[in-house]
């Protein structure tokens, strides 16, 4: 490993502690269960929203006071700065994709590992079919840019 992709020998298992914030708070505030999550997108319960919004509240002061104080994060050393992603047709089509399978499901992909944590088994199905879906993405991805080589190209 390079000197400069170092991380902290903390890292990793903060990054579990931050998970197990993150599970607990997504099932102390029911946000784990798809009910929830369904009748949020029915417009019948709007507690998703005021988590969401809580959750960015405190993110958003997180990062800028951190960034204020520190040129670079403390456990894995990278610098900070700004990683904008261009709004492309892929960004469009793939949230509408994203959008779709949260409906169906009712649960985004962090929540559904924490609908585990709460005796939904079910879920496994959808935990099951995230996966599929991301490998038959990167399988039609692989082969798109294998499809858009030069040497492909030229012929």
């Amino acid at each position: 490993m390079a000197a400069e992709h170092e991380q902290h020998p903390l890292f990793l298992p903060l990054v579990f502690v931050g998970g197990l914030i993150f599970g607990f708070g997504l099932g102390f505030s029911h946000m784990a269960q798809p009910e929830v999550v369904l009748n949020f997108l029915q417009f019948e319960d709007f507690g998703l929203l005021f988590v969401m919004f809580g959750a960015a509240v405190v993110t958003g002061i997180t990062f800028f006071g951190v960034t204020q104080f520190r040129s670079e994060a403390p456990l894995t050393g990278a610098i900070y700065g700004r990683r904008l992603k261009t709004l492309d047709k892929n960004v469009v089509i793939g949230g509408g994709i994203f959008g779709v399978g949260w409906g169906l499901s009712g649960i985004c992909p962090g929540a559904a590992y924490a609908s585990l944590g709460v005796g939904n088994v079910f879920i496994l199905y959808g935990i099951a079919g995230m996966f599929v879906g991301a490998y038959v993405q990167g399988y039609w991805r692989s082969a798109r840019a294998e499809g858009d080589s030069p040497a492909t190209a030229a012929d």
